[in-house]
């Protein structure tokens, strides 16, 4: 997820301050992982810095002045242009979990097992993101249904691999 595009997206409906920023932010997207305070403020300075958002105004605190920003008419034409354009998908042609299964064989370790480990961690995972699933409002009934999806292809991969594990062998060692 782009962060910039996404605090431009946040400022477009009305400026904001950087910590409303990253409670907004938080709110709808750092579900698993929530954005840091320096993070919010490095980010809006490259914003600044580029000319998508600018200070509207600098208010005294009870610390640092506090800076309110507004989305600029280039920063609005840049958060149309991020959400018309269509993400690249992730097809994973050469996964992490491929490459330990290849070195497992070529190390004589044991893939199966290595493969049995994968697939209890992936249904561990996958009975806690359904817990989530559960006591959670849309938002995050929508978020854990894409991660169970891509964890149920995984598992279908799991599944095949093991299935296929002799064969593979045989290539790897040949």
């Amino acid at each position: 997820m782009s962060i910039g595009q996404t605090f431009l997206g946040l400022l477009e409906a009305t400026p904001r301050h950087g910590y409303d920023i990253k409670r907004r932010y938080d709110e709808h997207f750092g579900h698993s992982r929530p954005v840091a305070y320096g993070q919010v403020y490095a980010t809006l300075s490259r914003l600044l810095r580029g000319g998508l958002v600018e200070v509207e105004a600098v208010e005294p605190g009870e610390g640092p002045d506090r800076k309110r920003y507004a989305i600029t008419e280039a920063g609005v034409a840049d958060v149309a242009q991020w959400l018309a354009r269509p993400e690249q998908p992730e097809p994973y042609l050469q996964s992490v979990l491929y490459t330990k299964v290849v070195l497992a064989l070529l190390t004589g370790r044991e893939a199966a097992e290595l493969l049995d480990v994968q697939r209890a961690e992936h249904l561990r995972l996958m009975r806690e993101l359904t817990r989530r699933k559960r006591g959670g409002d849309l938002a995050e009934q929508l978020i854990c249904d894409h991660a169970l999806f891509h964890l149920e292809a995984d598992l279908r991969w799991l599944e095949l691999t093991t299935a296929r594990l002799d064969e593979l062998a045989a290539r790897v060692r040949a």
